[in-house]
């Protein structure tokens, strides 16, 4: 059996009033961490060189549940928003939509928004549409999608419900998703020439009735899954074992993604408490990090067709 190896996380690094707090990324080339708040439509930004006083935000024109970085772009990310996919302009949050999955559908339109995704290895965003929460309870309507560097939209997987985290193995013909309310992280064979997925299979089930959400993969293979209403990120092997486990002082962590050895992890505001979780209502929707002395997997750049 694999030796457990847990940390523990007692504040903050960003002791902000978020409320679903995602997708955070680290910008390399700008040495800059970004994320986003779903429900409060605010794109956050820290330059690393300078810490927690750097802390920009932007209000964006909706919600957005995910970014990227466009290759050869300096002020514009690819984004899953409100309506479909935008470029996010980073200065005045201004999104200007390339491709809407379900068109003028007005139903549609009110109801459903993107949530989580990533680029694969071939510069092709996915992303998961799901319904809004503040409009309706979700439901398995939701859809997750492919945006290929032409723009052309591609229904991969339907239906889901809250698609969560989402990525690729080093050898790039595994892809894992996680759609939180079934408590799973699915993998399937995945062909990166062409990115079709295939072999549906469950690669983790967490159990008692917790959500993963969004998670990061290491240099060693091993995911790294926000437990929401777990109030803990679990290391989890390529044989989908439980290695490692971050204990966390707020109920609903949502992300994580890795800057160096150090894991940043954004939040969710909590507005229950209990014994279990003393600080979850005022930890609720803030940014954590530690070090867990292993490297991330880089991220890829969506590449936009000239």
């Amino acid at each position: 059996m694999s030796q457990m190896t847990r940390w523990t996380v007692n504040e903050p690094y960003l002791d902000i009033a978020g409320t679903l707090l995602e997708n955070p990324i680290h910008d390399v080339v700008k040495n800059e961490f970004r994320f986003v708040d779903i429900w409060d439509h605010k794109l956050y930004s820290v330059d690393l060189a300078r810490g927690p006083e750097s802390l920009k935000v932007i209000d964006t024109d909706a919600s957005v549940g995910v970014t990227a970085n466009i290759a050869g772009a300096k002020d514009e990310v690819i984004a899953g928003a409100q309506h479909g996919f935008a470029r996010l302009n980073q200065t005045t949050g201004k999104l200007t939509y390339v491709a809407q999955p379900w068109g003028n559908d007005e139903a549609k339109l009110k109801v459903m928004r993107f949530n989580d995704g990533n680029v694969d290895s071939h510069g092709r965003l996915w992303a998961g549409s799901m319904n809004d929460p503040k409009v309706k309870s979700p439901q398995p309507e939701g859809t997750l999608y492919r945006l290929d560097p032409d723009l052309s939209v591609h229904e991969m997987l339907s239906p889901v419900t809250i698609p969560n985290g989402l990525g690729w193995n080093a050898a790039d013909d595994t892809m894992y998703f996680t759609d939180s309310p079934t408590s799973k992280i699915f993998a399937f064979d995945f062909d990166a020439a062409t990115g079709t997925i295939s072999n549906r299979r469950v690669f983790f089930d967490v159990g008692d009735s917790l959500e993963p959400d969004g998670f990061a993969i290491d240099a060693e293979g091993c995911l790294w899954s926000a437990i929401y209403g777990g109030g803990k990120v679990l290391r989890i092997s390529p044989e989908g074992q439980i290695i490692g486990q971050i204990d966390l002082p707020t109920r609903n962590p949502t992300c994580p993604v890795f800057v160096g050895t150090e894991l940043f992890i954004t939040s969710a505001k909590d507005d229950r408490d209990d014994e279990k979780f003393p600080d979850s209502v005022r930890y609720g929707g803030r940014v954590f990090k530690i070090d867990v002395g292993v490297q991330g997997q880089a991220k890829n750049e969506f590449r936009l067709a000239q």
